[in-house]
């Protein structure tokens, strides 16, 4: 343990004097806090610089030309490490500002001479020395260049220092700078989040570094390869604790935590945290275990399973990497205002409070099963150990990390069966995305990822969720991977180079071609292929899969959109050798069949492809789905069934035919086919629900899901018990929904029943947690203004996040136009919506069929100020334009996007620039198959099933 720092009294805040080890070193902070104010004539973060001798920076013109005006750092300075001290007030100055000072000391290698220092920087407001920026000095006997000038650069965010003479190649230097910065309420960098805990608000500084915004924090090279080491001190009061990725060394009572040099890393990994939060802890095989929260969270145990199952799979992942955990601890953190759902800095993860609180008694099975499955701690290795080289490979990191989660939760929660939810929750989204025109490939061109809204853009669905198959040898190959790269960064080709050495190394494993050939197709070209089986024949052919097939792919591909495609399939519900399909057509005389022998390919949903069959193969896969559906397995039920409407909508078979693999659901009591099928169903309601179709299609409803309405009825005593399956839970959920929404008889009252007993008594609340989403939302719907009132007001007094979660949900679901009005104005005020809640709160309203016409005028009358205030790098924003928009499927409203676009050009759209095109794609692909099958829909629906 380090010595105790202590403060003398006589120690103006302009200078703490601490003594390590015996050793003095001072800390010199330019001005006292009093006096912030005088160091800023404007707005803290305006790019101003200040202090002594301040002098305003100058501007660049816009000259494509000149090095600061490329987005990427030049390549002749490398960082070695960094000494970072920051001190962040959690009080606001005179001028009603939270800010924060610091001083930063990076030692960087110079690799080719260059008369610049390019390093990132975004609204620091910097102290000069001698009218220039920062200082520099020699790590060694170079002579050290003068400074000749010095400018920040607003749009590529950078602060560009100009020398004298040429750094010379192979030594290294020192650059200090000390600054100042708004501690702002936005979510990004070193950030401010508040709370009110018994009456008071708390005010806590925590950061969100990844992708661009270290560089908000400090000066610094703010690019994943720029890997170093972190070496931090935060100055903060008495009566907080200060966190950051490392241990802490030495701990002053009073005023400074000074934390152990990191191991070398990416400074979008980097955090540090302030705040009077306490943890539950544990100490398991040395390492230390700690969960932090809010007290009362603490308190009332929300912290305990988390807590409890950190350990068992930090194990499992230590074997299966077969690489130790490199940290001496392991905290997470659950924040009351944090833009994404958990970010994985090394030995500090950061979460929403409702992916890391669960309450034993108030929870629902799908608030556990999300606090397990938002577990970041995978990304210790696959992302943090090694890493990324630049944002266009950010699969690697992701990628992996959300398959190998699943195998951490399901060690952990081996009843769960959750990698069973793969199909449901990675592969069926993802093949929603990817059979867009404008999608994109796994692997980018680093060319097209260069400004943050375009890195911001690359937290999709695709770099998520596209992940690969898991054979035997995959964990093999991970651990060379890892234990090759250790500390350092990587890109695709590194990944291939390993796998292939696995495959040479497994015995029994067998390929047609290198791994790099083979996989290329499936990273480098977007989409993914629609097998067609031809049983009559045996013909086998590939195509790429598009929703709209009238579409036109702009993108070319070095491959033609062929792909190398295994394939496992049955005959007869008998698993038959895998075949490799190497060209579009190709003939597999096994899979001829004929009479009532049937095939099925895919199995179990190892392959990312459609399938598609001659009609007398999809009669006779009806035939035994209606007859003895338990032939075919949970996970290819769900795929039949999601196959189908997608194909159906592609114009590959016809609608009414994907309509049929619904007939047999009134036999289903299985959660995951019923949940596949209810996503296909909801497209058509989306399509549907503003017109007469409508009514038809909710009596079809009605009657399928009768039979399970009653089923859970039973098996849970008349509602009075809980489903002992985990699955069984959800699907529990669903017949309840679908039923109350149909009008199955006695479900409304149900729910207005338990929502007015409720509202009788609120310290008692009757209704399961596993229910309360649901019912929350139909009693909203069903009632009035008093319901609305009640749940706003419970809502406001929540103390469990997963609780103020379902309420803020639920008021989306009410029919009543000034209420979902008066919502939306809500959501733009943060003191009665967090502004990480904002844009989700919008998607909620536009999903009711009332709300998303309020929602899309909202957001068009408000555009510029939500950009601004949530779109600029937010990853989930284009969630917001693609939730608003997936009614849209007339001209008026095709127009209405058109518009919208041109309109707002010079806003912008962020990160949700893709998602707008992808909006116009889908809409215009929602006309045609409007147009082309409401009729036919209408029919089939009439008929008496």
């Amino acid at each position: 343990m380090g010595k105790v720092y202590y403060i003398s009294k006589n120690v103006g805040l302009g200078m703490l004097v601490l003594a390590v080890c015996g050793l003095a070193t001072i800390i010199a902070l330019s001005v006292a806090y009093d006096k912030e104010k005088s160091k800023n004539q404007g707005n803290v973060g305006d790019g101003a610089s200040d202090g002594t001798s301040t002098t305003t920076p100058s501007t660049t013109p816009d000259t494509p030309k000149e090095p600061w005006d490329h987005y990427r750092l030049p390549d002749s300075l490398i960082p070695v490490s960094y000494n970072l001290t920051l001190w962040p007030r959690l009080k606001p100055n005179a001028e009603g500002l939270y800010i924060f000072t610091g001083r930063s000391t990076v030692i960087f290698k110079c690799v080719k001479e260059t008369d610049l220092i390019i390093i990132h920087s975004k609204k620091l407001n910097f102290t000069t020395f001698f009218g220039h920026h920062a200082k520099l000095s020699s790590h060694g006997e170079a002579p050290v260049p003068t400074i000749l000038n010095s400018w920040l650069v607003k749009k590529t965010e950078f602060l560009v220092i100009q020398l004298g003479s040429r750094l010379s190649a192979g030594k290294s230097y020192s650059l200090h700078t000390e600054f100042l910065g708004e501690l702002a309420d936005d979510l990004e960098g070193f950030y401010r989040s508040e709370y009110v805990e018994d009456g008071v608000k708390k005010v806590v500084a925590t950061s969100q570094m990844q992708a661009t915004y270290a560089r908000k924090s400090f000066p610094c090279f703010d690019e994943p390869a720029m890997k170093a080491v972190f070496t931090v001190t935060i100055i903060h009061s008495r009566d907080t604790v200060a966190l950051s990725n490392e241990a802490v060394i030495d701990s002053v009572a009073v005023k400074i935590t000074t934390f152990e040099p990191t191991r070398k890393m990416s400074t979008y990994l980097l955090a540090f945290i302030v705040s009077d939060f306490v943890p539950i802890e544990s100490n398991q095989n040395d390492l230390l275990i700690r969960i932090w929260a809010r007290r009362k969270a603490i308190d009332d145990g929300q912290g305990s399973y988390a807590l409890n199952v950190t350990g068992p799979i930090l194990r499992f992942y230590e074997h299966y990497y077969n690489t130790s955990y490199p940290l001496s601890k392991s905290d997470q953190i659950a924040l009351p205002d944090f833009n994404a759902g958990a970010m994985e800095n090394w030995g500090l993860v950061t979460y929403r409070e409702t992916a890391l609180l669960y309450d034993p008694i108030l929870s629902s099975t799908g608030n556990k099963e999300r606090v397990s499955t938002h577990w970041f701690l995978t990304q210790t290795w696959f992302g943090n150990l090694v890493t990324l080289r630049w944002w266009n490979d950010l699969w690697l990191n992701e990628g992996f990390a959300s398959y190998v989660e699943y195998l951490g939760v399901d060690y952990a929660e081996p009843t769960w069966n959750i990698k069973d939810h793969i199909v449901l929750y990675d592969v069926q989204k993802v093949f929603a995305v990817d059979a867009l025109a404008f999608s994109h490939p796994l692997s980018r061109g680093e060319e097209e990822v260069n400004e943050p809204a375009q890195i911001s853009e690359m937290f999709n669905t695709i770099s998520y969720s596209k992940v690969c198959s898991s054979d035997n040898f995959t964990q093999h190959f991970m651990q060379s991977y890892l234990n090759t790269f250790a500390f350092g960064n990587t890109v695709y080709t590194d990944l291939w180079d390993h796998l292939q050495q696995a495959v040479e190394n497994a015995p029994g494993i067998h390929i047609p071609h290198s791994v790099e050939n083979i996989m290329n197709r499936w990273t480098l070209q977007m989409g993914y292929p629609v097998i067609s089986v031809d049983t009559r024949t045996g013909s086998v052919t590939q195509k790429h899969f598009l929703l709209d097939p009238d579409s036109t792919v702009d993108r070319p591909s070095q491959f033609n959109y062929t792909w190398y495609v295994p394939i496992k399939w049955m005959k007869m519900g008998v698993q038959q050798p895998q075949y490799w399909l190497l060209q579009k057509t190709d003939t597999h005389i096994p899979m001829r069949v004929s009479g009532q022998d049937w095939v099925l390919a895919n199995t179990n949903v190892s392959g990312y492809f459609r399938v598609n069959y001659d009609p007398d193969n999809w009669d006779r896969l009806l035939s035994v789905l209606n007859t003895n559906h338990q032939a075919v397995s949970i996970i290819n039920r769900a795929q039949i069934i999601d196959d189908a409407f997608n194909l159906a909508r592609a114009k590959i078979i016809s609608t009414t035919l994907a309509l049929r693999t619904t007939k047999y659901l009134s036999k289903e009591r299985d959660y995951i086919p019923w949940e596949s099928a209810l996503r296909n169903l909801n497209y058509y309601i989306l399509m549907f629900d503003r017109n007469e179709v409508y009514g038809v299609l909710q009596a079809y409803l009605k009657k399928q899901i009768q039979p399970l309405f009653e089923h859970f009825k039973t098996i849970t005593s008349n509602w009075t018990r809980v489903p002992t399956g985990h699955t069984d839970q959800y699907n529990q959920i669903n017949a309840i929904g679908i039923a109350c929404s149909a009008g199955v008889e006695g479900c409304r009252e149900l729910i207005k029943s338990w929502y007015r007993e409720w509202m009788k008594n609120p310290s008692r609340n009757p209704i399961h947690p596993n229910l309360k989403s649901t019912v929350y939302c139909y009693a909203i719907a069903f009632g009035g203004v008093a319901e609305w009132d009640f749940a706003w007001n419970m809502f406001k007094n929540a103390t469990l996040a997963s609780e103020a979660s379902r309420l803020r949900s639920a008021l989306a679901c009410s029919k009543i136009p000034w209420l979902l009005n008066r919502y939306l104005e809500y959501t733009l005020d943060p003191t009665k919506i967090r502004k990480q809640d904002a844009t989700s709160t919008i998607q909620n309203i536009a999903r009711n069929v009332v709300g998303m016409p309020l929602a899309w005028n909202f957001i068009n009358a408000r555009w510029s100020y939500i950009f601004q205030q949530y779109g600029k790098g937010s990853f989930s924003f284009s969630n917001l334009v693609s939730g608003i928009t997936q009614r849209f499927s007339t001209e008026y409203e095709l127009q209405e996007l058109k518009r919208f676009k041109e309109e707002n050009l010079s806003v912008g759209f962020g990160s949700a620039t893709m998602a707008l095109e992808q909006a116009i794609e889908k809409t215009t692909a929602n006309m045609k198959w409007v147009t082309e099958n409401k009729a036919e829909v209408q029919r089939w629906f009439l008929k008496p099933w």
